[in-house]
């Protein structure tokens, strides 16, 4: 990890005169690999004091330095896909300075974005999208008459995904020079690599073979049909034994490697090749990297550190949290086994996320009854769907922002066919550090369209324990629950839920003035804002309304008739919950008699990352802002001023 001594003298630090790329480009390989150590370690001490993605940024240390020193960034575009290892990226690139703001509120993105820095050329936190993005460029770059390169580095965990094929498709059947570069850290594809790889890989990305391969191209070409096919076949078969790349030379790439990506002295050649190489066919090149690398305690731990806690540097330990309050996420884990012991026709699925979702924990319980698809949103989707036609109880685990991925597969293979998949969706609202590209805003409205979905949002952890029972009970549709990421509110969890009546909800507390009917976890802050009202003289009501779809038809009638002002509030954008109560009460006329309604949501923006309390805050979805918009409503605007104005989408 560090830097070693010459002479008994630690060397001069080399990251120290780095601000771009463009002060590496002279580089030695000596001076490049000690620059990866200095990146590495300037990378773990960053991540120690925010958290966040390490171990994937610590396995493209000596990548992302080679990039830089042999591509002409930012003239060359360079795409990380997820990028959620792209903080050796950012070091490189004039960001150094703010890098322990990494996921901070005001401080950088945790992933690459346009908006922060012209070596960000495109934006990524969702999978699967640089070689799309790369082609698309690509093609802009042609049509142009550009010169540029393009690279689009991808995780092989992102290769799981349609949607990288979809892309290969394409380029491969295109006279558009691209490089993609396969970023595998899981050695789910590669043999073992060394020397004599690294010397093939070299061999194949050289002009002389290229073009030999071309020279023997046009002479198979006079040959018969037969004769031709015959030998094209075998030069690929005979390349594809010895570097496993068939099923790319298939689609259209031209396959090199795999090439050790740790290994400065075989990834340096093999990389100004590519960018010298004048022929317009697609490029894979297959590099091997170890997820962590270069820190012990990433190494040894069994997820490499993939996602962090600030920790300690020399020990590793990530900091805990002193709460001894369940999350969300660990409380529908229990829920969901509790309800699989009792009937075995339960099943589980995840896309690559059974930590983030719990099921790690259904899994180990039942392991033939959870099923992780890979980074696959739509195939996880349409597969609950034929679980579901066959009898059994799929529940697709999907974060919120993740879901949207399979949109069209919910609507035509679930939806359509009213089949029962339940749909327990994580990251419910906003998520804080992760910031726009994860937070969960439009599912409500996405899922609360659609004809005969049971749509339900939990308010505490008890709640989510007896909606996990709810969804487990419906046969006849399909079903879902949302739920933040995050802790609970710190009640008492049932050891196993008990399923809600369909569309009806709950009075927490009843006034006679305002009625404030919540959606989800804005409840708590729903009953603080019906206390400061109290105190101020107004009596208010305050409902759980349990269920987005379908609504409790008869609570929403009863709070319209009994009172002055009705408030909704949910951690979601513009046109869900709120918007399905307004056109019920607009149908029945009961905005005729004078009743002042208003909807609260998450404003019409995306919000930057910050911690999660402040978010809410910026949304305008706190105490405060609930109490404002009541006394608005009621024309106090006096009373209302020592309150923030409420913001509404």
């Amino acid at each position: 990890m560090v830097s070693k001594k010459k002479n008994g003298q630690p060397p001069k630090r080399l990251l120290d005169g780095v601000n771009v790329p463009a002060d590496i480009r002279e580089f030695s390989a000596d001076e490049l690999k000690q620059l990866a150590c200095e990146v590495r370690d300037e990378t773990i001490d960053a991540v120690s004091i925010t958290g966040g993605h390490l171990g994937a940024s610590l396995g493209v240390i000596e990548l992302t330095v080679a990039l830089h020193h042999v591509f002409n960034t930012p003239d060359d575009r360079l795409i990380w896909d997820v990028s959620h290892q792209s903080y050796p990226h950012k070091i490189l690139t004039g960001r150094r300075s703010r890098i322990r703001t990494l996921r901070q509120g005001g401080g950088l993105s945790g992933f690459t974005k346009r908006s922060e820095s012209e070596y960000d050329p495109f934006g990524a936190a969702h999978s699967s999208t640089s070689i799309s993005a790369g082609l698309g460029m690509s093609v802009a770059r042609d049509l142009s008459g550009g010169t540029n390169n393009v690279i689009a580095v991808i995780g092989d965990g992102a290769m799981s995904a349609g949607m990288a094929y979809e892309a290969m498709n394409n380029a491969g059947s295109m006279d558009s020079r691209l490089i993609v570069i396969l970023n595998d850290n899981d050695m789910s594809i590669a043999p073992p690599v060394g020397a004599m790889s690294a010397y093939l890989s070299r061999l194949i990305s050289s002009k002389p073979y290229r073009s030999i391969r071309h020279f023997a191209k046009e002479v198979a070409g006079k040959l018969p049909r037969r004769v031709e096919e015959t030998a094209r076949r075998a030069e690929e078969y005979a390349r594809g034994i010895l570097t496993g790349g068939t099923l790319f030379e298939e689609l259209g790439f031209f396959y090199i490697g795999p090439v050790d990506g740790h290994n400065l002295d075989h990834l340096l050649p093999v990389l100004k090749n590519l960018r010298d190489s004048d022929e317009s066919q697609p490029v894979l090149l297959h590099v091997v990297t170890e997820k962590g690398h270069g820190y012990e305690p990433a190494e040894a731990a069994a997820d490499k550190y993939h996602g962090v806690s600030k920790f300690d540097v020399v020990t590793g330990e990530q900091a805990k949290s002193d709460s001894n309050i369940p999350s969300y996420t660990s409380v529908f884990a229990k829920a969901l086994i509790a309800e699989a012991e009792v009937d075995d026709k339960i099943v589980a699925i995840t896309g690559a996320m059974p930590a983030g979702t719990g099921l790690d924990k259904f899994g180990a319980a039942f392991p033939d009854r959870c099923f992780d698809v890979g980074i696959a949103e739509q195939h996880a989707v349409t597969f609950a769907a034929g679980l579901a036609s066959e009898g059994y109880k799929p529940f697709a685990t999907i974060y919120s922002t993740f879901l949207q991925r399979a949109f069209d597969q919910v609507v035509h293979d679930v939806a359509i066919q009213r089949l029962p998949v339940r749909f327990a969706i994580d990251r419910a609202g906003l998520v804080g550090a992760d910031g726009p590209t994860h937070a969960g805003a439009f599912d409500l409205a996405y899922l609360s369209c659609l004809p005969g979905f049971v749509v339900m949002a939990a308010a505490d952890e008890a709640e989510l324990m007896h909606m996990i029972a709810t969804a487990a009970s419906i046969n006849d549709r399909p079903s879902a629950v949302r739920y933040p990421r995050g802790e609970g509110v710190g009640i008492e969890v049932p050891e196993k839920g008990v399923p809600l009546e369909i569309g009806k909800g709950r009075l927490v507390r009843e006034g006679t003035t305002i009625a404030i009917l919540s959606l989800g976890t804005r409840l708590a802050e729903a009953t603080a804002a019906a206390d400061e009202l109290a105190s101020k003289g107004w009596s208010t009501t305050v409902a759980d309304a349990r269920f987005a779809k379908p609504l409790d038809v008869d609570l929403i009638r009863r709070l319209a008739r009994d009172h002055e002002v009705v408030i909704t509030i949910e951690e979601g954008s513009s046109g869900g919950f709120g918007a399905s109560v307004m056109q019920l009460l607009a149908n029945e006329g009961l905005f005729d008699a004078g009743l002042k309604f208003r909807t609260m949501v998450l404003p019409d923006e995306f919000i930057d990352q910050e911690k999660p309390d402040i978010q809410y805050e910026m949304a305008g979805l706190k105490r405060q802002d609930i109490v404002a918009t009541a006394l608005l409503a009621l024309g106090e605007e006096e009373a209302a001023a020592t309150a923030p104005s409420p913001k509404r989408a």
